[in-house]
């Protein structure tokens, strides 16, 4: 019989895989559907899908829509989104050669990291971040520098920036409106972002996934609209969050056509095309919904987080009001537990009500006061939740 010792011994995990682990908003997830909970943890966003989304998508089926694509989408939603972009923010891109339908924003974000980062390269992330902006980043041997943004209200620490920008860094990542602060990061912030990419010349990586979810008032701002910021930023953006279709897998990225081919190359290589029959229902969406269905998500999500921040008040939570996204970071002080896991855990076991550890969005020692709560919900669900929560 031929010695396989010395064989077993290179059966190994690779080395990136040590860090590779289920993230806390999935653990709680599968603890909530467990025991049938309420979950307010993941952002699932199980609200309606808007009806001639849905309609469109059962349509493109039943017609036999159901092969690959060209692996950067499909022309009729690459120029819609190319119309969405000029509309909304006087962008204009190509469709042809500057639009990139992904298998979900995420995707987008992967294949611009592999196009366009090298690995040993660092990118600055604020914190608080989301999960899987930094553990892309590693999982191609990227370096994510953490940059914490100012407490209370999570500001642009702007001395914080230029200090960690070393000769190693290539880009940074922008998440506004941001998951989990619900942060918009204000214009003169954005300028001081641009500047600092101008003078190092860097990539600027915006998530912009939440770019409909504001309050108050409030506007969303494209980075790319900034002088001399065209070139250089990589729009990542989707349809998951604005049709609450999160499983359908259909975002975007649009770039100069400088970057897109290597991003096309790089999705066609590893997602190959996002599904065909979703990317006719989103363009379909994005052709016939008119422009009070945006505002309207606003308003309706806007009502939904004045629930569940009084539900959390009355719970003794003391939660951080989110200008856009939707999720809310509360105080949770007053919960058993020493970590941050520990009492999203208590609070699951005592209401059946789902909420994120604040340490999943922060470096190890900081959010272990936080949990996160999504209030993207049906409205009967949300106020059963409200309901729970008022109950400590």
């Amino acid at each position: 019989m031929p010695d396989t010792s010395a064989t077993a011994s290179r059966l190994t995990l690779s080395d990136l895989a040590p860090d590779t682990y289920q993230s806390e908003i999935r653990a709680m997830t599968t603890a909530c559907d467990r025991m049938g909970g309420i979950n307010l943890a993941q952002g699932v966003c199980d609200t309606p899908v808007p009806a001639l989304v849905e309609a469109a998508a059962i349509q493109a089926i039943r017609e036999g829509q159901n092969i690959y694509t060209r692996c950067d989408g499909i022309g009729r939603l690459r120029e819609a989104i190319a119309r969405k972009q000029l509309r909304d923010y006087g962008l204009a891109y190509n469709a042809e050669n500057e639009v990139l339908v992904a298998s979900g924003a995420t995707a987008g974000y992967h294949v611009a990291a592999m196009a366009l980062l090298n690995p040993g390269d660092e990118v600055l992330v604020f914190e608080p971040f989301y999960g899987y902006h930094v553990n892309t980043l590693k999982s191609l041997r990227i370096n994510p520098v953490l940059v914490a943004l100012a407490e209370p209200d999570w500001q642009l620490d702007v001395d914080a920036l230029r200090t960690a920008i070393t000769p190693r860094t290539r880009a940074i990542l922008v998440n506004t409106p941001a998951n989990p602060s619900g942060k918009i990061f204000t214009r003169p912030e954005l300028e001081e972002i641009a500047n600092a990419c101008r003078r190092h010349d860097l990539f600027l990586i915006t998530d912009e996934i939440y770019e409909y979810f504001v309050y108050d008032g409030a506007r969303h701002i494209c980075p790319a609209t900034l002088e001399g910021m065209r070139e250089r930023t990589i729009v990542l953006s989707g349809l998951s969050k604005t049709f609450s279709i999160t499983g359908w897998r259909v975002g975007y990225a649009v770039a100069d056509a400088r970057w897109m081919p290597a991003m096309a190359h790089f999705h066609d290589l590893t997602y190959v095309c996002s599904p065909a029959p979703f990317q006719v229902a989103a363009a379909a969406g994005l052709e016939q919904l008119p422009v009070s269905f945006y505002t309207q998500i606003a308003a309706d999500h806007e009502s939904k987080r004045g629930r569940l921040l009084s539900a959390l008040r009355d719970a003794g939570m003391e939660p951080a009001v989110p200008a856009g996204a939707y999720y809310i970071l509360a105080r949770a002080a007053r919960l058993p537990g020493k970590t941050a896991a520990e009492k999203a855990r208590h609070l699951l076991a005592a209401t059946g009500v789902a909420a994120v550890a604040g340490s999943a969005f922060f470096r190890p020692g900081r959010g272990e006061d936080l949990l996160r709560f999504c209030f993207a919900k049906q409205d009967a669900e949300l106020d059963e939740a409200c309901r729970r929560l008022r109950s400590l």
